[in-house]
């Protein structure tokens, strides 16, 4: 299968190419898309056709859960079951941006984006268009990095495009991107807060919400 690449502009919204990539992502189509820090792998959460190749193309341990990128709070509301204080008050301050914070999913979320685990990691980027595209398909869609499990997050689309050659609906080609970091990882499903992953966002702008 030859991958569709379409060219878009992160500094303005085309509705055109972004009613595109919707109708791919809402056909359980998957897509590599650019964010602020690396390409990703998008695809529909609810689909779990979608999702299931996701895992496949990564080779990833489907035990091992997926985040997913939502475009307000009311998608949060609708996956999640519980939402501490301390989650009001790093999204008020943090998002949008690279902050993925993990919560309990909802029982209706799906089982095969949450592995073992029962939880979610959410992200609401600071990308306009990103907001834009996932505002416009009406559901959070998967945030992985657009690379193999284990290897590094890729920031072209070129580079992914070799990888995934063949394997995948569409490629939304942003150029490069910021790269650097990927988002950082904060859990939230205990009493006490505890960092999985550090990354865009420095820990020290963190630790006051730790006391």
């Amino acid at each position: 299968m030859k991958i569709q690449v379409i060219n878009v502009d992160l500094t303005r919204i085309e509705k055109e190419k972004i009613e595109l990539i919707s109708r791919v992502l809402c056909t359980d189509g998957v897509v590599i898309y650019p964010t602020e820090t690396f390409y990703g792998l998008g695809a529909n959460c609810f689909s779990k056709e979608a999702v299931a190749r996701i895992y496949r193309l990564k080779q990833r341990d489907r035990k091992k859960p997926l985040s997913v990128i939502v475009s307000g709070m009311d998608m949060v509301e609708e996956i999640t079951s519980e939402r501490p204080e301390l989650f009001y008050q790093l999204s008020e301050q943090f998002w949008p941006g690279p902050l993925t914070l993990v919560l309990k999913a909802s029982k209706e979320f799906p089982k095969y984006i949450t592995g073992s685990s029962k939880t979610i990691g959410i992200r609401w980027p600071e990308h306009k268009w990103l907001n834009f595209l996932v505002k416009k398909t009406g559901f959070p869609i998967t945030a992985t990095s657009a690379n193999l499990a284990g290897e590094k997050e890729i920031a072209s689309a070129k580079k992914a495009i070799e990888i995934f050659e063949g394997q995948v609906d569409l490629v939304a080609d942003g150029g490069k991107t910021k790269g650097e970091l990927p988002s950082t990882v904060l859990s939230l499903v205990s009493g006490k807060p505890k960092i999985l992953r550090e990354g865009a966002l420095p820990l020290k702008r963190l630790e006051s919400y730790f006391k």
